[in-house]
């Protein structure tokens, strides 16, 4: 499995449910990473979507503890165990694990790749993703040059589990 995560300076990743700031590039590279692939989320995750709906042209799987959950387009999930079930049979870079902060700790040792957009600057935040840079099991792979874009600056980089 891989995860694709946009943090900030200090690693941080959301702010009152939402993410820390509207940045349509990484959305852009967010949607062409993670197109035709199955993507893994909480349900908190889930809901902030348009509409709460599910994204489009991916296989949807919601992790939540509420046994009655049922959205149209969503695979739904109670554990770290049903999920690594059903994706056992897929190929590693078919599945991606796409927030929140309590989903990307409980899958992050599941995984062999990390796709970070890291932002420059720091933002107001009351949820976090793991400093991978302090991590001695994970190493810096690929990094981008530097982009703007809606005067956020930021590097597509990518980690890979040693």
């Amino acid at each position: 499995m891989y995860l694709i995560v946009a943090t900030d300076r200090n690693w941080a990743i959301g702010k009152d449910g939402g993410l820390l700031v509207s940045n349509p590039a990484d959305m852009k590279y967010f949607r062409e990473t993670t197109m035709g692939k199955t993507v893994v989320m909480g349900r908190k995750t889930l809901e902030t979507f348009p509409g709460g709906k599910p994204l489009k042209d991916r296989v949807n799987i919601v992790i939540t503890r509420n046994k009655n959950f049922c959205r149209e387009g969503v695979v739904t999930a109670h554990s770290r165990e049903d999920v690594l079930k059903l994706v056992q049979d897929l190929p590693e870079d078919q599945v991606f694990i796409i927030g929140g902060e309590q989903i990307y700790r409980m899958f992050l040792n599941d995984c062999s790749r990390a796709y970070v957009t890291r932002m420059r600057q720091t933002f107001p935040a009351d949820t976090w993703f793991p400093n991978l840079d302090e991590d001695p099991s994970w190493e810096l792979w690929e990094e981008s040059e530097e982009v703007e874009c809606q005067g956020v600056t930021f590097t597509f980089c990518v980690y890979r589990k040693k």
